[in-house]
């Protein structure tokens, strides 16, 4: 499954990106995130509990920062286990600019899905992906905004 958005933030481009870096910030953002937290430079143990449809799982995993441009651009790739749930893996380019004093936040995304979670059905995870996306910006728009 391949995504990508764009969305404003209404934050310098060093606040952005530092908020991007910030595990704590990044917790609250992050829907049914229940931990984030930085194991080694640039890496995190995550959990987070999601429900798509009627599955309800629990995933522990992890995200690795890549290809690091400071405060302009990384990949973050990322995996998780949610036990009978399945997994997922994937990636994303997150690229940031300036706009008018603010900053424009692109992302492109690719991830995979096995298990339980897979058998939901594509229409239905790629809504509940655009759905958790733009509650995560909308979150940080909040917090930096």
């Amino acid at each position: 499954m391949d995504f990508d958005g764009e969305h404003r933030i209404n934050a310098p481009r060093l606040a952005v990106w530092q908020a991007l870096n910030d595990p704590a910030l990044l917790a609250a953002c992050i829907p049914g995130c229940e931990k984030l937290e930085l194991t080694r430079p640039n890496t995190y143990a995550a959990t987070l509990a999601l429900r798509i449809g009627a599955l309800a799982a629990r995933f522990n995993g992890s995200l690795v920062l890549e290809d690091i441009i400071p405060a302009e651009a990384y990949t973050l790739r990322g995996q998780g286990q949610g036990g009978i749930a399945g997994f997922v893996s994937g990636s994303a380019r997150v690229v940031l600019s300036d706009d008018d004093g603010a900053t424009l936040l692109r992302w492109n995304a690719s991830g995979e899905i096995g298990g339980k979670l897979a058998s939901v059905g594509g229409r239905l995870i790629h809504g509940f992906a655009v759905k958790t996306a733009t509650e995560f910006f909308s979150r940080l728009n909040s917090k930096l905004g």
